[in-house]
This record gives C-alpha cells, sequence and structure tokens, in this order.
C-alpha cells in the first residue's frame, strides 16, 4: 500500500494550487466534478472531518444549480466544452472550445492541476495522452509541481483473472493494478493509464501523474443509470429490463464521492499513483435495477436476454459494457488515507431515498399536483383533461377510480390459468403477496359490492377515501403528479383523505393545526364557479345525445347544483380545509370570461402553475412535432413564393403598361415636332427659293467655266457681289 506525502497543512503552502483543468466541462461526470471542486477550499481534505461537518455536509443539497461561492480560497476551475456553442458552467472561470492544441498547451501550462476524464468520452484518451506528453516536455520549465489525474474506469480490469481461483468473492485493490486485464473496447483507456503513470514515475516532484480507475458513476442527473430512472419514471414499460441474469456485481460509485476522491489527490499528492475508487458495496444489476423499479416504478423487472439490450436507443457499446461487467474491487487507499465527506459510502441500494431525490431535483422532475373543483357543468372535466395533456399529468375522475379498484380486487381473487402462472415464473415474491391477500381482497371486494347495493350504486366515503388515496400514493402520481377532477366534495372527505396517518402524525405535527400528508397533498387548489343562470343556460343548450345517460338532465343536474351550494355554505366547507392548511384557493368566474370553450381559463391556469416538470417530448413526440414545423415551414415557404411570384406578375404588367403608354407619348411628340418643323421651314424655304437659288444656281455655273483655285471663295465672292438686295 503506496503511502500519502507529508504536506505542511499551512495555507500558504496549499494555496500554490489553485487553477485546475477539467476537460469536457459540459459533460456528466467532469461537470459533477468540476461543480464539486469550485465549492472545496484548497487543503480542506488535509483536516479531519468532524461529526457537525459531516451532518452539515448531508443537511445540504448536492444538485442544486450550481454551488453558492461563498467560501474564499476554492479552487478555480477552468477547462474545454465538447460544443462551441456550448453555455459555460457558471462554477467555471474559462472555457474554451475549438482552440488549437498549441493553445490548449498553453492553458495547460497556466494551470496546477490538469483532469482528464475519460469516462464518458473515449476518444478523449487520445487528448490525454497528448496532454501528459506536451506537459512531460515542459516540465524544465516548471516553476512549481503540477499535477496531472487521469479519471479513467475500472474497466480496465474487465476480463483480469480472479486473485483466488477457489474463491471469486476475493476483491482486486490498488495493489494488484499490474494484473489488470482490459475489455475489449476500453484498448485506448489502458494504453491512457500506462502513458500517463509512465511520465510522472521519474520526475514525482515537479509532475505528480496519477490513475483514478472509477466504478460506474450514479447520481445528481443519473449517468449510465439514468435510462432506467427515466423508462420507471414515465412507465413506459410494466417491468424493467435486467439484461442477462443479472448476477453480475458492478462496482460503482456516486459521482461527487469520486469527485471527493479527486479533492484528496490534489491536497494529500499521495506516494501511491494507482487508486481504485469505488464505494464499499457488492450490487448486482439485478439489485441496481430492482431498487429502481421499487422507488420509482412497478417495482416489478424483467429478464431479458443480453442481446436485447442492443436494442435499447439510449445505451451505447460503452454503457452495455459497463452494465454488463462481473468485478469485485476494494479502495483500501482510499478508505484509509483520505478525508472524505461521503455521500453514498454504503453503495447505491442504501441511499436511494437520498439519490432520486437529487436526481429528481438535478432534472426537475416534481410532481404537479392539482386539484379542481366546482359545480356541475362549470367545465372541470374538460379544464382537466387539458391540463392533464398539457402537462403529462394523470387526470383522477372517481368514477373511474372506483372501477380501477374494483377491477384490480376481481383480478386478485380470480385464479389463474396455468399457462399465466408458468409465465410469470419469475415474479415469485410477488405471487406469493398476493396469495396472502385473496382473502383480504375477497372481503374487502364483498363489502363494496354489498355497499354499493344498499346506497343505489353509490360507494360509502370510507371505500372512497381509501381508494383516492391508494391512487394518490401510487408511484406514476408521485412521479409525476394528478389532477383531481370534483374530488373531495365536503370538509370531512378532504380531512379523511389528506390528513396524515395516525402512526405519522407524531413526527410531523410541528405545531400545526392538524398533520396533512405532504406525499399527496395538492399544492394548488383551482375553484371553477358561475352563475346557476349561465350554468343551467350550457346545459339547455348542449345536444340531446351528450345529455342522454348523464347527470346533465334536467332533475339529474338541478339536484347536483343544489347539492353542491348547499355543501359551500355550510361553516365547513372543502375549502374552508384549504384554507386552514394555507392552500389559498384561485378562484375563476367561467360565466365572466365568456369563452364557451374555457381556453382562457386553462391559460389563466397554466400561467399560475408554471413550466411542465417533466422530460419534456419523447422521441416520438419531438419526430411528430419536428414534421409539423417542417410541414407548415414549407406551407408558408409556398405561400410566400406564390405571393412573390403573383406580386412580380402584377409588377410586371404594371412595367409593360407603363412601357407601352410612355412609347405612345413618344410617337406622339415626334409626329408633333415634325409636323411644326415642317410648318416653320415654309418660309424659309420660300425665300431661298425666290432670292438665294436663282443666283447661287449662277454662280455655280460661272465657277464651273471659270474653275478657280479655290472654287469656295469664288463662289463667296460672286453672291457677294451678285447680292440682289446689294443691287
Amino acid at each position: 500500500m503506496g503511502e500519502v506525502e507529508e504536506v505542511t497543512p499551512t495555507m500558504e503552502k496549499v494555496l500554490r494550487i489553485q487553477r485546475v483543468f477539467i476537460n469536457l466541462l459540459d459533460s456528466y461526470s467532469s461537470g459533477n466534478i468540476g461543480k464539486f471542486l469550485s465549492n472545496c477550499v484548497v487543503g480542506a481534505a488535509l483536516e479531519e472531518v468532524t461529526e457537525e461537518e459531516e451532518e452539515e455536509d448531508e443537511s445540504k443539497s448536492a444538485t442544486t444549480d450550481g454551488f453558492s461561492r461563498l467560501k474564499e480560497g476554492t479552487f478555480q476551475i477552468v477547462g474545454t466544452l465538447s460544443k462551441p456553442e456550448g453555455v459555460r458552467p457558471n462554477f467555471a472561470m474559462e472555457t474554451y472550445s475549438s482552440i488549437s492544441r498549441e493553445d490548449l498547451l498553453m492553458r495547460l501550462l497556466e494551470c496546477d492541476v490538469i483532469i482528464y476524464n475519460i469516462t464518458e468520452v473515449a476518444q478523449q484518451a487520445e487528448e490525454a495522452i497528448w496532454a501528459v506528453s506536451a506537459l512531460n516536455e515542459e516540465v524544465s520549465h516548471f516553476e512549481k509541481r503540477k499535477v496531472f489525474i487521469l479519471v479513467s474506469t475500472v474497466m480496465t480490469w474487465a476480463r483480469s483473472k480472479p486473485l483466488d481461483p477457489d474463491d471469486s468473492e476475493v476483491p482486486f485493490t490498488e495493489e494488484d493494478y499490474r494484473r489488470r486485464k482490459h475489455h475489449p473496447n476500453f484498448l485506448d483507456h489502458i494504453n491512457a493509464e500506462k502513458m500517463v503513470l509512465k511520465f510522472g514515475k521519474n520526475q514525482a516532484k515537479k509532475f505528480a501523474t496519477y490513475v483514478v480507475a472509477a466504478g460506474l458513476q450514479y447520481g445528481a442527473e443519473g449517468g449510465i443509470l439514468h435510462h432506467f430512472f427515466k423508462m420507471a419514471w414515465a412507465g413506459e414499460v410494466p417491468a424493467l429490463p435486467v439484461f442477462g441474469d443479472g448476477t453480475n456485481v458492478i462496482p460503482a460509485i456516486h459521482v461527487l464521492d469520486l469527485a471527493g476522491v479527486i479533492q484528496n489527490i490534489i491536497d494529500h499528492v499521495p506516494k501511491l499513483r494507482y487508486l481504485v475508487t469505488v464505494d464499499e458495496s457488492v450490487h448486482t444489476l439485478e439489485d441496481l435495477v430492482k431498487c429502481i423499479s421499487k422507488n420509482t416504478g412497478t417495482g416489478k423487472i424483467q429478464r431479458l436476454p443480453k442481446e436485447n439490450a442492443f436494442l435499447a436507443k439510449d445505451l451505447t457499446q460503452e454503457c452495455l459494457d459497463q452494465l454488463l461487467v462481473n468485478l469485485r474491487m476494494e479502495a483500501l487507499f482510499v478508505k484509509e488515507n483520505f478525508n472524505i465527506r461521503w455521500v453514498a459510502q454504503t453503495g447505491f441500494v442504501e441511499n436511494i431515498s437520498n439519490i432520486l431525490k437529487e436526481y429528481k431535483q438535478s432534472r426537475g422532475l416534481l410532481p404537479i399536483k392539482i386539484c379542481i373543483l366546482g359545480p356541475p357543468a362549470v367545465g372541470k372535466s374538460s379544464i382537466t383533461e387539458a391540463l392533464s395533456k398539457h402537462y403529462k399529468l394523470h387526470h383522477i375522475k372517481v368514477k373511474d377510480v372506483i372501477s380501477e379498484a374494483i377491477a384490480k380486487l376481481e383480478a386478485i381473487v380470480t385464479p389463474k390459468e396455468e399457462g399465466q402462472e408458468e409465465k410469470e415464473g419469475e415474479e415469485e415474491e410477488e405471487e406469493e403477496e398476493e396469495e396472502e391477500n385473496v382473502e383480504e381482497a375477497q372481503e374487502l371486494l364483498d363489502g363494496i359490492k354489498e355497499n354499493m347495493e344498499q346506497n343505489a350504486g353509490r360507494l360509502e366515503d370510507q371505500y372512497l377515501i381509501r381508494f383516492v388515496k391508494e391512487k394518490l400514493k401510487s408511484m406514476p402520481c408521485r412521479n409525476q403528479g394528478y389532477i383531481l377532477d370534483g374530488f373531495p366534495k365536503t370538509y370531512d372527505q378532504a380531512k379523511d383523505l389528506f390528513n396524515q396517518e395516525e402512526e405519522e402524525e407524531e413526527e410531523d405535527v410541528r405545531g400545526k393545526i392538524f398533520p396533512f400528508d405532504k406525499l399527496i397533498i395538492p399544492e394548488l387548489v383551482c375553484v371553477l364557479d358561475a352563475s346557476d343562470e349561465f350554468l343551467k343556460e350550457r346545459v339547455m343548450n348542449l345536444p340531446e345525445s351528450v345529455v342522454a345517460g348523464t347527470h346533465y338532465s334536467q332533475d339529474r343536474f338541478l339536484r347536483a347544483l343544489g347539492n353542491y351550494r348547499e355543501l359551500n355554505t355550510e361553516d365547513e366547507s372543502v375549502l374552508n380545509y384549504f384554507d386552514e392548511i394555507e392552500i389559498h384557493p384561485i378562484h375563476i368566474d367561467v360565466g365572466k370570461l365568456e369563452d364557451p370553450q374555457n381556453r382562457l381559463a386553462i391559460k389563466q391556469l397554466i400561467k399560475e402553475i408554471g413550466e411542465p416538470r417533466n422530460y419534456g417530448l419523447t422521441a416520438e413526440e419531438k419526430a411528430e412535432e419536428e414534421r409539423k414545423a417542417a410541414e407548415e415551414r414549407l406551407a408558408r415557404e409556398a405561400a410566400e413564393e406564390a405571393e412573390r411570384e403573383h406580386q412580380e406578375a402584377m409588377e410586371m404588367a404594371e412595367k409593360m403598361a407603363r412601357w407601352e403608354e410612355w412609347n405612345k407619348r413618344l410617337e406622339e411628340v415626334k409626329r408633333e415636332e415634325r409636323e411644326l418643323l415642317e410648318a416653320q421651314s415654309i418660309p424659309l424655304r420660300n425665300y431661298l427659293m425666290t432670292h438665294v437659288m436663282p443666283t447661287l444656281m449662277q454662280g455655280l455655273n460661272e465657277c464651273c467655266k471659270v474653275r478657280p483655285d479655290d472654287p469656295v471663295d469664288f463662289l463667296a465672292e460672286y453672291l457677294f457681289k451678285n447680292n440682289p438686295e446689294l443691287q
């Protein structure tokens, strides 16, 4: 086992290491490491962690939108981005994208610590080798020691032979790193590890290099396990898939615990250059998937052939390799020598509640819980339906809840067929539980049927509250949220539905009038209302086909409206209940909006509720939206093109008309000019014919006879002498 170098824990010496370079700051792993380090005081890992500090750290949320930079002397984070247009993380001082190797080397030389994370993008291994080689050539110019940390993966150990052939449970540790055999798809990773260790071997005092072999990373936004979280949260499948038999052991580490190890390496600068970073758990793939399913989904898993894993769109080959690895590892050096404020030291399963909480907060997957109340025919169902589609929430109607509950009870008490039992052979635990509950379910079902017979098809509150509460506590409603349509109707129903169970009351009473169940209580209550005249007129205008067989018939509607008014004028109404627990209802007068489709009411509620809190559109929905957008764009472009062609045709026709008019006017002007010139030339022509031409003809004849040397002078002199006017 390696030793930790003696470091004088004086702040003056420790503060030398401040500037930290991390590649791909906009990726999951590097981003969380950078965010963590940006909130760590340089040298803090040299001090022992007290119990008070541990409690304080546990109370802080590690997945908020950026860590608060209130402490002085924290690490200054710089690094590269994977995309040129990427947004710079708020914890980074500088980010670089699309820069040359020469410029990147200059940035690296400015840093005290260089971290290259190759766990997510294998192509970064080549850049990491270049970086450590280029820095090694500049060692003679280093003013102080630089630390280079390569964050690699335990997949470089994936094909290692067991330490004890007779005992496969003996874990690998850092001391065995020379015996490691890499997975065929992780050749670049092990080559990068060897190069980093090679360059730091001889010049450790000026250039210390480290390799961190990290287990499968989880926590914060989810990492590779995000695929299973999303599938369970959205309820896309009845059971989460386990590829293969699921018995393979996967070494894992919370991404913030990995960041804590890196912080300790920077502060301690240990002599050991190769460190394994995994938590203390020995979880199989089945353990991980079953835990996610139980706490986020249906609680069921389904074993599939390994080949089926390649059909998963969200899982790359590299991700699948990590999910299918079978490897036992132990991080002895980290556990014995470092001071880490562990987030999940005992592993994924034991810390699932905190992991799930931070996962949902990181991705904004917070449930939206709404209760819509109001008189009959006010538009509750149509508004609730529109909101449930917009926010992808579960629309809870009391009638549907009762039908679903009865169907579920009947399915439990109905004996299964032989073929069905064989098909569900994998779910033995669930079957045993169902067998135990058959008698209880039969008793409940008999009580329900008897109660409905005695009350003309209606169900008493004791059953109604039980079924609605079970529905609100179901995993889909806990994940996405719900919209409760027109229930509860009375103060007692609200109190029985939302109050905490008796065994929980002592913990959370905390001075309140009465405790309520935070898990199912709505965050927004909306009361729709309108005058009786408005509601009666709306029902009267409904088509006969819609009214037939519903409570909108005249007698039933008037009776229901009267009951609603009576219940809401009592001293203790359902609205009083929500006011008492300080959830003040929003009142919307539908009659005053004058909007038969309730679009204005829906718009007002969407404004109150805010943005959706889910994953956004699915791939199919995105493709459909893109298709519609493309069609709209093409239609718009075609309309614009037609309008432009029409405009050009009109302009051309107008231009031709102007051209013809101009030519016509030009011909007219020319004709007028000719006539004017002819009229003006007549007197001159007459004068020439009478007085000039005779003398000119005589002069020309005379010139022909004499033949002078200069005919022009001769003719001019002749005309001057024989000018009739002078004579």
